[in-house]
């Protein structure tokens, strides 16, 4: 397991840069892969990327709540969404082919006033929203904020 500190300092070596003042911060892809998140992540800006690790949860999110504009969390392992109402700033959330089920997570997803731009297909929750209602009209109703679906503009009425 590789804990963020860790992987930030690999970052910071292999960019010749502080990762306190960039304002983009990739961390893909690593092996091993970064399995929670913590309070190190307080140091980061805007943009955070996280995909294809091993991150089960939002925890740990926290210290970034007042300043993270954009989060890429796709290919993950994510099945609950508690966490995500700390981010407070956040406009983009990319979370594509995660372990997401429950509508009730879903839900949560609509405490982010600020979400613009939101990246959920491959979901195991999506095929069941397709099934019921169209799964465009239930995420656009619980995000009133939101004007990009899996990277369709969506028009409202």
């Amino acid at each position: 397991m590789t804990k963020i500190k860790d992987a930030l300092a690999k970052w910071e070596e292999k960019n010749a840069m502080s990762a306190v003042s960039s304002k983009e911060i990739k961390l893909c892809g690593l092996i091993p892969p970064i399995e929670k998140m913590d309070a190190t992540l307080g140091q980061l800006i805007t943009i955070l990327s996280l995909g294809r690790n091993n991150i089960k949860a939002f925890a740990g999110l926290e210290a970034v709540g007042d300043t993270l504009e954009e989060l890429w969390i796709s290919n993950n392992m994510i099945e609950k969404t508690k966490g995500i109402g700390s981010l407070k700033k956040l406009r983009v959330l990319y979370m594509a082919n995660n372990n997401v089920r429950d509508m009730s997570e879903l839900n949560k997803l609509g405490e982010l006033q600020n979400l613009e731009e939101l990246v959920f297909v491959g979901n195991p929750l999506e095929e069941t929203l397709s099934a019921q209602e169209t799964y465009r009209d239930v995420i656009s109703k619980l995000i009133p904020s939101l004007k990009k679906l899996d990277g369709f503009v969506l028009l409202r009425e």
